[in-house]
């Protein structure tokens, strides 16, 4: 037997019917498990191009170029209109600001006039003739009464304990405001 003389029964690794090439990949995988990097590489070139041309031929048609340009020219004007609506919205927002505070200056200016109109009228000056330099009008006579007395005192003070430790209820304050007996004190109050 010679040195080419195989055992029977013996075929090499890439014969067996396990690992014969099946499909195209494994026709490519064989090639490169036997070092035929050229052929494997001009496969590869050859489905790229294959791959590019269904893909030009499927996506970059001019219908969908057009539909993708409508796309983002829907897109960029609805951007543009939701940061202008933005700006709009503060600007009015400081218009209002600066509108509320010329009503603030207003009032505040009205008022100062009815102060300055009320310090030149004759009751102003007749009070505070009365209050800073003790006078009083012709006819007016001046009522001194006594302290309280300690009696005086402490009848008043359970009662304004009552009031101050005991507030009434949220349910009793709603009930008597419905019934009206607010009012109905008030008025008693008033006769």
């Amino acid at each position: 037997m010679g040195s080419n003389h195989r055992p029977t029964g013996y075929e090499p690794a890439a014969l067996t019917p396990e690992l014969h090439p099946r499909g195209y990949l494994g026709i490519i995988a064989h090639l490169t498990l036997l070092g035929y990097n050229k052929i494997t590489h001009m496969v590869s070139m050859q489905k790229i191009k294959v791959t590019y041309y269904r893909f030009k031929h499927t996506y970059f048609t001019m219908n969908n170029i057009v539909v993708v340009l409508a796309l983002l020219i829907a897109a960029g004007w609805a951007w543009g209109s939701v940061t202008m609506m933005q700006r709009n919205y503060a600007l009015q927002r400081s218009v209002d600001d600066q509108k509320q505070q010329e009503q603030l200056l207003q009032l505040q200016v009205a008022t100062m006039q009815y102060q300055q109109n009320y310090y030149k009228s004759t009751e102003y000056q007749d009070l505070a003739a009365r209050e800073h330099l003790g006078l009083a009008s012709p006819g007016e006579k001046e009522l001194i009464l006594p302290p309280n007395s300690a009696a005086a005192k402490q009848e008043q003070q359970p009662a304004v304990q009552k009031a101050i430790s005991q507030p009434p209820s949220n349910f009793n304050q709603w009930v008597s405001f419905l019934v009206g007996a607010s009012a109905a004190g008030s008025q008693a109050l008033q006769k």
